[in-house]
């Protein structure tokens, strides 16, 4: 059996430190820690993929903390089955007792208690995401109820548009030269510009 670990923070200024110094216990061989600077958004990382390359059945990977493998639980629990069930590797997590792979001395094995316990987390971590998108869709509709615009504030047009709209419309002024003169974005100008032209 080789142990390995694998860290990630969500940025070069972050630090390792915290999680190192809860991985010393255990003695990881430096050349077997893998690390990642990026978010958890997707398992798409340069330092988590050469850690899977490495894994082999009977091996155990060591992380701080779930959230660590990634943010989103639905893609943990997947790469948790690959890891566990295709590889046939074992997984613990310091900061969570009970999200540890290894067979205990009770002969319950640790797999089945682990995935019982992520599989909660997914499904905990989902139905907050559907509450969340729920109160949104109900507070704007709320608001909308009311008659509240959402939204950001439309633009207030400078003085001189249409003047510059008609400029525009007979090839006087381009696009850029336009939204120069009023000192809005060349973009802001030709969505405004074509909202005048559709009233003409």
């Amino acid at each position: 059996m080789t142990t390995f670990a694998y860290i990630r923070v969500s940025s070069k200024e972050q630090n390792l430190d915290r999680q190192l110094t809860a991985l010393a216990p255990y003695k990881v061989p430096g050349k077997n820690i893998f690390c990642d600077w990026q978010s958890g958004k997707d398992f798409e990382r340069p330092g988590y993929q050469k850690l899977m390359k490495k894994l082999h059945p009977g091996d155990l990977l060591i992380v701080k903390s779930i959230d660590r493998l990634g943010r989103n639980y639905n893609d943990i629990l997947t790469q948790w089955q690959y890891i566990t069930k295709e590889i046939r590797a074992d997984i613990l997590v310091l900061d969570m007792e009970l999200l540890d792979t290894r067979k205990k001395n009770d002969n319950l094995t640790g797999t089945l208690i682990a995935d019982l316990v992520l599989q909660i987390f997914a499904y905990v971590a989902q139905t907050e995401r559907e509450f969340i998108r729920q109160r949104q869709a109900e507070g704007i509709a709320a608001a909308k109820a009311k008659g509240k615009k959402m939204g950001r504030k439309r633009l207030v047009l400078p003085d001189g548009f249409e003047k510059a709209c008609g400029e525009h419309q007979s090839g006087l002024l381009s696009i850029r030269e336009a939204a120069s003169l009023l000192s809005i974005s060349g973009a802001t100008f030709l969505r405004r510009y074509r909202e005048w032209a559709e009233k003409l």
